[in-house]
C-alpha cells in the first residue's frame, strides 16, 4: 500500500513488519522484504509504463548505479551486529518519516520574478523527456548509488531517497515521480535480493505469501490513490514511520534484537 500511494515506504515498513510480526531477524527479514518490494515494484513500473508516465532512462541510470553497489551493502549488513543494523533502520526511518511530513507542507519554488525555478533535472512537456545535462546525469548517478547501499545494507527499496530527490530535482508530476521510482526500486532491490539470497536460505513459506500480498495491494493502492489528498498520504505515512520507528529504538534499548 505505501508502495503504491507514495513510490516509498514499502521496503521500510517491511523490515519492522518482517520482525515484529514474523520474529525473523533483520538480516533473515531482508532478502524476503527485497523480493517482495521488488516484484511489486516491477509491477507498478509496467503499469506507469502502459500509461507512459515511467522515465525509463533516467530509472535505468539511477537503478544501474544503485545495482552495482547493492551486494556490497548486503555483504556489509551480514558482518554487522544487528542491534547496529536494527539502530541504523530506526534512524532511517524517522529521516523518511520527517522527510515526507515537510515534503506535505511544501509549496513548489519559485524565483523573485515569479516564474518555477528551473530544475537540476528538467523534463520537456514538448518532448515528454529530460533535458540531459552533466550536471542532471551526475545528480541521478549519485541518488543511485545511496539508494543501493541503503537498499542492499538495510533490506529497504530506497524510494524514500529516491522520491524526495525526484521531487527537488525535477518537475515531474507525482505520478511520473511514483512510477519512475518504482521502476529504480524493482532494479535495486532485485540486485539486493539476488546477493542476499545467495548468503543464506530464504524462507519461502514466508516470502511467498508476503510477496503475494504486497503486489495485489499495490494494485489496490494505485485505484485508491486518485481518490485521496497526496498530503494526507504523505502525512499518515510519516506518522506510521514515526511510530515505527520508536517501536524499534525501544526494542534496540530492551535488547530484544535477534
Amino acid at each position: 500500500m505505501a508502495l503504491g500511494l507514495t513510490g516509498a515506504g514499502g521496503g521500510i515498513l517491511a523490515i519492522p513488519l518482517l520482525t515484529f510480526g514474523a520474529g525473523l531477524s533483520q538480516t533473515q527479514a531482508a532478502p524476503i522484504a527485497l523480493v517482495a518490494i521488488s516484484l511489486a515494484a516491477t509491477l507498478g513500473a509496467m503499469l506507469g509504463l502502459r500509461d507512459g508516465v515511467v522515465r525509463y532512462r533516467a530509472a535505468l541510470l539511477i537503478g544501474g548505479a544503485g545495482m552495482l553497489v547493492a551486494p556490497a551493502g548486503v555483504w556489509l549488513a551480514h558482518r554487522a551486529p544487528p542491534a547496529a543494523l536494527t539502530l541504523s533502520l530506526a534512524v532511517v526511518m524517522a529521516l523518511s518519516a520527517l522527510t515526507m511530513y515537510r515534503r506535505s507542507l511544501e509549496q513548489p519554488a519559485r524565483t523573485g520574478a515569479g516564474r518555477p525555478a528551473l530544475p537540476v533535472c528538467y523534463w520537456s512537456a514538448k518532448t515528454g523527456r529530460f533535458v540531459w545535462t552533466r550536471s542532471c546525469a551526475a545528480a541521478l548517478t549519485g541518488i543511485g548509488l545511496v539508494a543501493g547501499a541503503i537498499s542492499g545494507l538495510l533490506g529497504v527499496g530506497g524510494g524514500f531517497v529516491l522520491v524526495p530527490a525526484f521531487t527537488r530535482l525535477s518537475n515531474l508530476r507525482v505520478d511520473a515521480i511514483v512510477s519512475t521510482s518504482q521502476a529504480v526500486i524493482a532494479l535495486v532491490s532485485a540486485a539486493g535480493a539476488l546477493a542476499a539470497a545467495g548468503q543464506q536460505d530464504m524462507q519461502w513459506q514466508v516470502a511467498l505469501p508476503f510477496t503475494l500480498a504486497a503486489m495485489g495491494a499495490l494494485i489496490g493502492a494505485r485505484l485508491l490513490a486518485r481518490r485521496l489528498s497526496p498530503r494526507l498520504v504523505q502525512r499518515s505515512f510519516a506518522l506510521l514511520s514515526g511510530g515505527i520507528a520508536t517501536a524499534l529504538l525501544v526494542r534496540a534499548a530492551q535488547g530484544g534484537l535477534a
